[in-house]
């Protein structure tokens, strides 16, 4: 199989990787998928996992921190430096990709728009690294694609919230450290205005 080359307009972005290391990297992560990932398909498809010196591999060319910003130890990838490598990865079968792609899509992106500075310097470079993988928890037994139906509470105790629902199909679910999970925080407002996401670490009490 021949080497893919992309041939894409490079534009302005602050958070872009330069050119040079840009072109080194897809051409690492072409060889990858080809030489390393597309021959372990059948067994990820028998073993129902990916073997863990695969994941490690991962972590050590930064897919773990793709798009998760510089300063707290990402690559700063844009978005069509991020839609580049789907494209590569989409020559081979699609759990390769989901584990690092949730990491950083909708496990990091909320901690990147919305999080605290604390939260950021807390979680972000951990997720970078791989350190930790993080998942979205937002489908539950009764909601799915309607999301502003789930049924998870948030109550505020204190200074603190107590949680309380059933989630289900959690991509990551069986590795992540930590957890985005979406809880309804004011049960008097109806639909998605009600909800609130609450970051939640693997060890905290209650979770299972």
């Amino acid at each position: 199989m021949d080497t893919l080359v992309f041939h894409f307009p490079y534009g302005e972005n602050p958070m872009s990787i330069d050119h040079s290391t840009r072109t080194q990297l897809i051409d690492s992560l072409e060889k990858f998928v080809r030489e390393r990932l597309i021959p372990l398909e059948a067994i990820v498809e028998k073993e129902d996992r990916i073997p863990s010196d695969v994941v490690e591999e991962m972590k050590t060319m930064g897919l773990f921190g793709l798009s998760i910003p510089e300063e707290y130890g990402g690559l700063g990838f844009n978005m069509l430096d991020d839609v580049t490598v789907n494209i590569i990865f989409g020559h081979t079968t699609p759990p390769f990709s989901t584990i690092f792609g949730t990491n950083i899509g909708i496990g990091a992106q909320g901690i990147v728009i919305d999080g605290t500075e604390d939260q950021k310097k807390k979680y972000l470079p951990q997720m970078a690294s791989g350190q930790i993988i993080s998942a979205f928890a937002m489908t539950e037994p009764g909601s799915g694609s309607d999301a502003a139906s789930l049924k998870t509470t948030a109550i505020k105790d204190g200074s603190h919230y107590v949680l309380n629902g059933t989630k289900r199909y959690i991509t990551n679910a069986p590795e992540a450290g930590i957890f985005t999970v979406m809880a309804r925080s004011d049960p008097k407002t109806p639909g998605s205005a009600g909800i609130s996401a609450f970051i939640v670490e693997r060890d905290s009490p209650g979770l299972s």
